[in-house]
């Protein structure tokens, strides 16, 4: 049995990626993926509620936390997707529940509509990507234009040096401004697990620079939609009312899913799970 947080590893790609495991062993497993430039204990607090029941495993993705970066920069949908399928196989984790945020909800909804038969519940926190009126935006530009500004971008992350803070004070200042709705326990835990100390002895975020660039190519919107389609177990899609992100009950995107439902969490944004953490247990328990 293990108490955990454990950490472990798995090779996809040939990249080490790292993951913690809480729980016994011998229980239905449980898998949560964090959002872009997060890491995997930022789901600490979920998995203690949930560690007595379940073989909970969270994962840091490819670039962040942990995990190692990509020689390439690859941080593209379908390099992720293998990624969570390898972990998914390598484990023999199906059929598996997962809840997952933003990347990690648009990566685990591709993963479910593709392998619908390997999960079993899937909560997706803003994890439907960009907006309709987002992609419109960027579909307006044209795709000669948006690809020779990725290239620009691309050279500017490469010439990009990690941001250096003095202390973990300075950088947990910059994590609160980030999200206002956390508390200061919260924001200390996830800086904490967020930063590495540099051999200077400052402290710098883990996750590879080329994260902030989005990629320039990805599936058409259609295609994406086809995998909605075809996931095949109950889907909870979760949104923050005072979040960036569009709901998908109201633009339309719900259509596309067989079994989901929409929850809106108020006074929440982005990071509901964090904004409206008991609330948010109470949501995934009655869900799972």
């Amino acid at each position: 049995m293990t108490i955990g947080p454990a950490s472990h590893s798995f090779i996809s790609q040939r990249l080490r990626l790292h993951y913690v495991e809480w729980g016994p062993s011998e229980a239905p497993p449980l898998l949560l993926v964090h959002g872009g430039r997060d890491h995997c204990r930022s789901w600490d607090w979920t998995a203690e509620a949930f560690m007595h029941d379940w073989r909970v495993i969270a994962v840091d993705l490819r670039g962040h936390g942990d995990s190692a970066w990509s020689p390439d920069g690859d941080y593209s949908l379908t390099a992720y997707v293998y990624d969570l399928a390898q972990l998914v196989h390598q484990l023999k984790l199906a059929p598996v529940s997962i809840v997952a945020h933003s990347l990690g909800g648009n990566i685990a909804l591709r993963y479910a509509g593709l392998y619908p038969e390997n999960v079993k519940k899937l909560v997706a926190i803003e994890g439907l990507g960009p907006s309709p009126r987002m992609m419109a935006e960027r579909d307006a530009v044209p795709f000669r234009e948006r690809w020779r500004a990725w290239i620009e971008e691309r050279r500017a992350a490469a010439a990009r040096l990690p941001k250096r803070y003095a202390s973990i004070e300075e950088a947990l200042a910059r994590m609160k401004a980030e999200n206002a709705y956390l508390t200061d326990a919260q924001a200390r835990h996830l800086t904490v697990h967020g930063v590495i100390q540099n051999e200077d002895g400052t402290y710098s975020w883990k996750f590879d620079n080329y994260l902030r660039v989005f990629p320039v190519l990805d599936l058409p919107q259609e295609r994406i939609e086809e995998l909605w389609a075809a996931i095949a177990c109950p889907a909870l899609l979760l949104y923050g009312e005072k979040s960036w992100a569009s709901n998908p009950e109201k633009d339309g995107r719900a259509r596309h899913f067989k079994h989901a439902r929409v929850v809106q969490f108020a006074d929440a944004g982005h990071w509901l799970h964090h904004d409206q953490f008991d609330r948010f247990v109470a949501e995934l328990r009655g869900f799972l």
